[in-house]
């Protein structure tokens, strides 16, 4: 009778030890993994942004110092293709009147994920399985984190950055190094 009082006391300590292991696997794995984003959309809207263009001094040649009417322009562009999850939209390279530079994302469906990023980079994209983690290989910028799995949203480029050394843009998982979905950037 008392080696099966110790046999039990024995099992009770090893279950309850199995359990608090579990608990930790599982909270440990919620975190890195995130998976309620599977099933949460985040959408964006923002309006492509305004700059204001240098003013000119009065008497200057062009005027009387009243903003470039010229606008933001279109410098590159590409259209989103899938890889490690399905991604639509549209990226485009932007020239302010001021002259910086924005990252647009319009259009944008993809799947939401843990530390997603926005990178400009360097390295050709490739379809399918071949092009899912090519873009830390090389040179990259990471322009922030996504601001929403879904809409139009917009990157500063910052000023330092070259752009004639990135052709092609990627939404990055940094948790796991790997691409998302990229477009390749073409002159507009």
């Amino acid at each position: 009778m008392g080696q099966a009082v110790v046999d039990v006391k024995r099992r009770g300590r090893l279950w309850a030890g199995a359990l608090v292991a579990a608990v930790v696997v599982l909270g440990i794995g919620s975190y890195w993994f995130q998976p309620w984003k599977l099933w949460r959309d985040e959408t964006v809207s923002e309006a492509l942004p305004t700059a204001a263009a240098p003013q000119r001094p009065a008497g200057s040649s062009g005027g009387s110092g009243s903003p470039d009417a010229s606008g933001p322009r279109t410098l590159a562009q590409g259209t989103l293709i899938s890889h490690e999850h399905a991604t639509t939209g549209t990226a485009k390279l932007i020239r302010l009147a001021d002259g910086s530079h924005t990252l647009r994302l319009e259009g944008l469906d993809t799947s939401n994920g843990p530390d997603l990023r926005v990178w400009l980079t360097d390295a050709p994209v490739k379809e399918g399985v071949a092009g899912w983690r090519v873009f830390d290989d090389g040179k990259y910028v990471s322009l922030g984190k996504l601001k929403g799995n879904k809409g139009d949203q917009n990157y500063e480029v910052p000023a330092d950055v070259n752009l004639a050394d990135y052709g092609s843009v990627t939404i990055w998982c940094d948790r796991f190094d790997v691409s998302f979905g990229a477009a390749a950037l073409t002159p507009a």
